[in-house]
């Protein structure tokens, strides 16, 4: 399949707020639910273990991702690891109910953070989940150079492939966004409202999670972009994927050689 960067509504400046809140608190909720990323836990060592500081800068975090359960995970082997949320546009509430969970583990950014010019601050591993593909070729290339110029290590994470199959898987999505909505917290009666009486919440997930995999790079499309950086190979790339379950995580990560 060609990759198409059509239309995401949950990027788009003009998009109700409330409504990108209720999509990534979904994600959120079904990363959380079927624990996703439990099999990454040694990408994110080998990161953390490059990196100057013992912290995480999670980019474009939307809702919080997985990061909850995926905490527990990582306790074992990094127990002094600091996780800190940002995004383009914070879902505040989201963060600090994420914090809320781990006080010890979550911090976050109120101010927007541009992945692709991360503050000089932010120092630390930095990581991308189910966010690599909302950017354009030029950008992915930002994105990636920002952290080599920084010498910080990327981790991206992926749960689908440009492919006919998950196209088809995400075609079902509104199904889930009806049968998971009654069980995120914190309550939204907006949530409710825009799921059930105006359904608009599955409608802008179904068409978000179709686009979602027309986006998604290849990795021969992902080589190429790395192989345009400046100073590129003073990183070692490794890029693959990891099971879990019937779940494939595709990743890149970038580490200070």
């Amino acid at each position: 399949m060609a990759r198409l960067h059509l239309v995401e509504f949950e990027d788009l400046k003009w998009f109700p707020k409330a409504i990108r809140n209720y999509m990534t608190d979904f994600l959120q909720a079904v990363a959380n639910k079927f624990d996703f990323y439990k099999t990454i836990t040694p990408i994110l060592k080998k990161g953390v273990d490059a990196a100057e500081e013992k912290q995480i800068i999670d980019l474009a975090s939307g809702g919080g991702g997985g990061w909850i359960k995926l905490s527990e995970h990582i306790a074992e082997e990094m127990p002094d690891v600091n996780v800190r949320l940002t995004d383009f546009y914070p879902n505040i509430v989201a963060f600090e109910q994420t914090q809320a969970k781990n006080p010890k583990v979550f911090t976050f950014e109120r101010e927007s953070v541009n992945a692709l010019d991360v503050p000089s601050r932010l120092k630390g591993m930095r990581t991308q989940f189910l966010s690599l593909h909302h950017f354009r070729p030029k950008e992915v290339q930002q994105i990636f150079q920002n952290a080599v110029d920084a010498k910080s290590p990327i981790a991206t994470f992926e749960a689908q492939k440009r492919s006919v199959g998950d196209f088809i898987k995400f075609f079902f999505s509104p199904i889930n966004v009806i049968f998971m909505t009654p069980f995120i917290r914190p309550f939204r009666l907006g949530r409710i409202i825009f799921t059930y009486l105006i359904p608009i919440v599955p409608i802008f997930v179904w068409w978000d999670g179709l686009v979602s995999v027309l986006r998604t790079y290849s990795e021969k499309e992902l080589n190429e972009i790395i192989g345009q950086l400046e100073n590129g190979d003073s990183f070692e790339w490794e890029l693959s994927f990891v099971k879990n379950g019937a779940i494939k995580i595709y990743y890149v990560l970038g580490v200070p050689k």
